[in-house]
């Protein structure tokens, strides 16, 4: 029996909508007979032609800093104005948004961000060692009620059934989750890890996918492509203070801000007793776990069954690991796709760039919509 807990929240105010300064605009058009879209400049916005489970009841917004003791002061829910002021957010209130756990039939809890109060319309899923604030800035430019699930072995939920690499039971679960929290949600959007996790769904639950959109990612993934990032996941187990663990973050994050690169981590590692920070996915992580390459090619057959609205937002940096040929097997296997190509964002589009995603995504469900 799943049953569904839920622990405190921020401010229960109106979320901040697609309004006031995008830091980078885009424009793009479709192009070719598969209907890509190409972003390109610096224009206007998307267009379509065709460690522990707390809550926190209060909101504080106050610069993160460190103090007399040497720990460093956290409020999952205190940081929303930072996202808002880098990226020219309209920022009156704080959003509304509340920390949820779904407890499994093996009494495993996984957690998610409920965004709104209303019936969820989106479910965001993360990249593989990442969590459910990476997408805090595109839920916020969004401004729908969405549910942004913390995948099994990640964030604040707790490791998966058979793991951390089972990529079925990891579909399984945010199945069970997405039931209870937003049965009705019109799109399902999954980068990376998290993209892999919604092709599986359209297969385990399609009932569950009515639309989706896979951010930068393919099942044409493999090793050579995801070196960098498994590079970084694979690295020390801990640190000694929060400026090691900054300054390794931002060697293999080149095209994210320093401060949004700061308030990732806060959101995604937690400083031990002893002083020592460890990333929260690390919690879970075997030694068998280590070094182990992404092999998700038999996903492709998964891809061709897909008859949903399905969108691939594909970053054109060398950070990146979608190539011309993922993008072209995509669309020959599933025709009806469109491509989104964003020359300023590589692998971490939604933390390059998260406001035109917000735009790309909200297009593409009104789109989706007048198909279903």
């Amino acid at each position: 029996m799943l049953t569904l807990g839920a622990v405190g929240g921020a401010s229960l105010a109106k979320p901040g909508g697609l309004v006031s300064r995008s830091r980078r605009g885009c424009d793009h058009h479709f192009h070719g007979s598969h209907q890509s879209i190409v972003v390109a400049g610096d224009h206007n916005p998307p267009t379509w032609s065709g460690g522990d489970d707390s809550g926190y009841l209060t909101h504080r917004c106050q610069p993160v800093a460190m103090i007399d003791s040497g720990r460093i002061p956290y409020d999952e829910f205190g940081l929303f104005h930072e996202n808002a002021s880098e990226f020219g957010l309209a920022f009156e209130t704080p959003p509304a948004v509340r920390r949820a756990f779904v407890t499994m039939d093996d009494g495993r809890r996984i957690s998610a961000l409920v965004w709104g109060s209303e019936d969820p319309q989106l479910v965001l899923l993360h990249g593989g060692a990442q969590n459910a604030h990476t997408w805090d800035t595109v839920a916020m430019a969004l401004g729908r009620p969405m549910v942004a699930i913390d995948l099994p072995s990640h964030g604040h939920s707790d490791q998966g059934r058979n793991g951390t690499r089972d990529l079925s039971a990891t579909a399984g679960d945010v199945a069970d989750v997405i039931r209870v929290l937003a049965p009705d949600a019109r799109v399902v959007v999954g980068m990376s890890y998290g993209g892999m996790t919604t092709i599986a769904l359209t297969a385990l639950a399609p009932e569950l996918v009515r639309s989706a959109v896979l951010v930068d990612i393919t099942p044409g993934v493999n090793a050579e492509k995801a070196k960098a990032i498994t590079n970084f996941v694979n690295g020390p187990e801990s640190f000694e203070n929060f400026d090691a663990l900054l300054e390794r973050t931002i060697q293999y994050n080149p095209t994210r801000t320093v401060a949004s690169l700061r308030r990732g981590i806060l959101h995604n590692a937690v400083q031990r007793e002893d002083g020592l920070w460890v990333w929260r996915y690390a919690r879970f992580r075997s030694t068998e776990d280590r070094g182990v390459d992404p092999m998700f090619g038999d996903l492709w057959d998964v891809v061709s069954k897909i008859e949903v609205p399905l969108l691939l937002v594909r970053g054109m940096l060398p950070q990146s690991v979608v190539d011309d040929d993922d993008e072209a097997e995509l669309l020959r296997r599933a025709p009806h796709a469109k491509v989104i190509r964003v020359p300023n964002a590589g692998h971490s589009v939604q933390g390059d760039t998260p406001v035109e995603l917000a735009a790309m995504i909200a297009e593409f469900a009104e789109f989706a919509d007048k198909r279903l």
